[in-house]
């Protein structure tokens, strides 16, 4: 195995592990955040706004049992190979949390199709938006991660989109893009 290889590995792993700590502390401040604002509600005499709809998908894990993320990886930013690790485990993560709560049958059947996951490349921002609106048009989550700009690439870049759903709809909205060869030899 090419040392890079492993490195990459090895810092898409850490960049996971740190993104999870991160959640899990995020998610104790928004529980305990939430809870101070229903009680203030309660005393203001304010109805709690009705929790976020279930995702479509939700309702496809029903009837559909293969599901994929796809990672869809800006050619045009040039990160490394570390970088593109790091990036592509943000969006996977990001996506998660994002249908956690909204999509769980959805994230099971994932699951239980062993998480496949699957990295492609697309060329440029715009490229990147008309995708995730045409995911959005089929009632596919997705979630773009933006970078923070401490290495590698400008503040503010949408560098990797998640998508998750039902292989054939997934691949309805990415079928056309190309592998992320930037881990070949």
């Amino acid at each position: 195995m090419d040392l890079t290889w492993l490195s990459a590995i090895i810092v898409g792993a850490g960049c996971l592990a740190l993104g999870y700590c991160i959640g899990t502390r995020r998610r104790f401040y928004l529980f305990v955040s939430a809870r101070a604002s229903k009680e203030n509600a309660v005393v203001h005499g304010n109805k709690k706004n009705k929790a976020k709809e279930s995702l479509e998908i939700e309702k496809l894990a029903d009837i559909l049992e293969d599901f994929k993320m796809v990672l869809v990886v800006r050619n045009d930013l040039k990160m490394g190979k570390g970088k593109i690790a790091a990036q592509c485990s943000h969006a996977t993560l990001g996506l998660y949390k994002k249908v956690l709560h909204r999509a769980p049958k959805a994230l099971n059947r994932w699951e239980n199709c062993a998480q496949p996951k699957v990295v492609l490349k697309i060329e440029s921002e715009e490229e990147m938006l008309l995708l995730q609106e045409r995911a959005k048009s089929l009632k596919l989550p997705t979630h773009i991660t933006i970078d923070a700009g401490r290495t590698q690439i400008a503040p503010n870049s949408r560098t990797v989109m998640a998508i998750l759903g039902p292989v054939e709809v997934v691949d309805d909205v990415t079928g056309e893009l190309k592998l992320c060869s930037h881990f070949s030899n």
